[in-house]
């Protein structure tokens, strides 16, 4: 079957609007995965006997498997098919929620999220890739702040719909349906998408140096790189594991709500971060100073998150607007992969995206189980229906990091060289 047959015209433009469309889907998906644990932390819990230290490793498996995937995978893409590599990544990943959906041992279901974990490794850095090879520079910048709204309505999903179709499906069902899903993605974009343009003046890329082990290296030796990779991960981290696993409970136990208020609350950090990060990199590149809009947006994002952990009895309409925010002002750490692209040359693209994406996964896989066994030495011996029930004195000294990251974050702005727009 050929894009042409398929009613697609790789000249034109529609093309590359559908090739990133599916990329948007496999991060969608990612996200979907990433967050599902959160909504599901009693049934795991009570299932397979978990204290909070062995909940937050069962989690935290999804990013050593990232962890170690990352560290190959800008290379792989920069040198091999992203049309396939990306398909068999999607494949990994349906796999994997296949077999947690089917398993009932610890061991197996740590695996089949390790599975998922390898899989969605490739998610950002394709898109980022293909985004490079389908668009042009001037168009780079918006396309790659359209990442984040596709990631983020995955992680909306993940949270209060997904917890909703769980309520009345059960969540084995629903992992199945979602499992089935990933097959289907995972056969779209085997069918119709493709590396680059056939012809050479409509991809930058082409003109770029050859990948090489010495272009490789010069991306590590980059000071500016790493900082750019330290900041990621502080900015994001807070996301991914307050919204990934403990906000939640967190937040059913401050505000005493159920898990579908809670749910709905929690997606409304991803839904600010989905909308933040576009406009925050139209509003860079319109005033030209990267570095204020990301210095007081981390700082907005550390107040607004500050408020959230150590408030008590906030109007759910005023933390709703908290959390809004939290995740609105947390969009401008997107702006990194635009600095660190304009840093690099355009052939190492996937190489230096995958550096500064790895840094997310490494501080999720060590704050997530973290963050739980300071709850189990803090937890006061409760049982709810078979399951740890921590309080919020616990959540206090446990998600403390979280602030903490935020300021370690705005710091290392400070140290960037941006270039003038």
């Amino acid at each position: 079957m050929t894009n042409k047959s398929l009613g697609m015209n790789m000249s034109g433009t529609s093309y590359p609007v559908v090739v990133i469309s599916l990329c948007a889907c496999f991060l969608f998906y990612k996200y979907v995965l990433q967050i599902y644990p959160s909504i599901i932390t009693d049934q795991l819990m009570q299932e397979f006997h978990l204290t909070g230290a062995n909940l937050g490793n069962l989690a935290a498996t999804f990013y050593y498997a990232y962890i170690v995937v990352q560290l190959f995978v800008g290379v792989i893409l920069d040198k091999y098919s992203a049309r396939y590599i990306t398909t068999i990544a999607i494949f990994a990943c349906a796999l994997g929620v296949f077999l947690f959906s089917r398993m009932h041992s610890l061991l197996a279901v740590q695996l089949a999220r390790a599975l998922m974990g390898a899989g969605v490794a490739f998610a950002t850095v394709a898109y980022m890739k293909l985004a490079a090879n389908w668009f042009s520079p001037q168009r780079y910048a918006f396309v790659s702040g359209l990442l984040a709204t596709a990631a983020m309505a995955g992680a909306v999903f993940g949270e209060a719909p997904l917890s909703f179709a769980i309520s009345k499906l059960g969540w084995r069902t629903c992992l199945m349906m979602v499992s089935i899903a990933g097959f289907v993605l995972s056969a779209l974009f085997l069918l119709i998408v493709r590396d680059a343009p056939t012809c050479s003046n409509q991809l930058n890329v082409l003109h770029t140096p050859l990948h090489s082990f010495s272009n490789t290296f010069s991306v590590f030796k980059n000071k500016q790189n790493w900082l750019l990779t330290l900041y990621s991960g502080f900015a994001f981290c807070p996301i991914a594991v307050f919204g990934g696993l403990w906000g939640n409970p967190f937040l059913q136990t401050a505000y005493h709500l159920d898990k579908t208020q809670s749910s709905f609350l929690v997606s409304l950090i991803f839904i600010g971060l989905g909308v933040g990060s576009p406009l925050l990199g139209i509003l860079s590149d319109r005033l030209g100073d990267r570095r204020n809009i990301m210095l007081c947006s981390t700082l907005i994002s550390f107040i607004a998150m500050s408020v959230v952990l150590y408030s008590h009895g906030l109007p759910l309409w005023f933390l709703g607007s908290l959390l809004f925010l939290f995740g609105f002002a947390l969009g401008a750490f997107m702006l990194v992969f635009a600095i660190a692209k304009e840093m690099n040359v355009a052939s190492l693209t996937a190489t230096v995206i995958a550096m500064i994406n790895s840094s997310d996964a490494i501080l999720d896989a060590v704050t997530e189980p973290m963050i739980g066994k300071i709850l189990d030495i803090t937890w006061d011996g409760n049982i709810v229906n078979g399951a740890h029930h921590f309080s919020l004195h616990s959540y206090h000294i446990a998600l403390s990091i979280l602030p903490f990251y935020l300021c370690a974050g705005s710091l290392l702005i400070l140290f960037v060289k941006f270039k003038k727009q």
